[in-house]
């Protein structure tokens, strides 16, 4: 039998990797702060616990998938936190899109406990990563990946290694930014097209042929089209996202006008109430400002 796997936050992301994981045939003890995710989760085939400190008990690798790297943290270091388990456990894999710079503080400080931390945020949505479909990007210390192979396997097609602590991080806020625009874009290109007078979904299939192609199409295109605005991945995680990109970006000395306008888009997107919306809605403010 393979052994448990533990797995903190059971949200989104956090449910399309329990999926697969139970899927590989590995046992998976969970925690998420909501209970209703943690009855959705036993639904699947997952066992629910109390506490990040009880997963950590049952599980010598665990997963994170959280909102950021703040609650990281504290889901580490909180009075039932994964670091009070006796024994700790020996890898932690964090899919959150966190701040780099904490992140290799964090691996720093486990480091020297003698756990492993991969920083290893996945790019896609929920719906790619249920399918395995999500391409995760991997910082940490190189034997330690290596060891998690089959893990990355289970959850994922295409897995890669690219540097120290702290990598992953970095190139998932760098791919984000460019995921996001493509999004953008996309959206504003449809409704320009709409106003033309085009049926929208032969619009969408000439377009896939163009070199004005762009994944966002197939994952968001329908979405738009339809005004499904279920959530594969929100608007207001993103927001998060373009808000730590900014920082980054001033510390870097980099001007991103682009992602600034994509930040008060997004914040106009929210302030009416949809941020827990599909990112897909961003199609829905592109016609509100059609309309002003």
């Amino acid at each position: 039998m393979k052994n448990q796997i533990g797995l903190i936050g059971i949200g989104l992301v956090g449910t399309a990797l329990a999926e697969n994981l139970i899927s590989a045939g590995y046992p998976v003890v969970g925690f998420d702060i909501d209970p209703d995710k943690c009855l959705n989760f036993e639904k699947m085939g997952g066992r629910a616990v109390s506490s990040p400190l009880e997963v950590a008990e049952n599980a010598k690798s665990v997963f994170l998938s959280l909102m950021n790297t703040d609650i990281v943290r504290k889901v580490l270091t909180g009075p039932e936190g994964l670091l009070h388990a006796k024994p700790l456990p020996t890898h932690i894999i964090d899919t959150t899109t966190g701040d780099p710079d904490e992140t290799i503080k964090i691996a720093r400080q486990l480091k020297r406990k003698r756990v492993s931390f991969l920083d290893s945020p996945i790019s896609g949505s929920s719906a790619q990563i249920r399918m395995r479909e999500g391409v995760v990007m991997i910082g940490g210390d190189l034997e330690a990946f290596e060891r998690c192979k089959v893990l990355y396997s289970a959850i994922a097609k295409d897995f890669t290694y690219i540097g120290p602590s702290g990598n992953g991080s970095k190139a998932k806020l760098a791919s984000n930014l460019i995921l996001g625009l493509n999004r953008l874009v996309l959206a504003e290109g449809l409704v320009f097209a709409e106003r033309f007078g085009f049926d929208l979904k032969s619009f969408l299939s000439l377009l896939k042929k163009t070199p004005a192609y762009s994944c966002a199409m197939d994952v968001k295109g329908k979405k738009m089209i339809e005004g499904d605005f279920s959530p594969q991945s929100r608007v207001n995680q993103h927001f998060k996202d373009l808000d730590l990109i900014l920082r980054y970006a001033e510390k870097l000395g980099q001007p991103l006008p682009l992602t600034q306008l994509h930040k008060e888009i997004l914040q106009k997107i929210i302030d009416v109430g949809d941020g827990d919306l599909d990112n897909a809605a961003v199609i829905k403010q592109i016609r509100r400002l059609a309309k002003e």
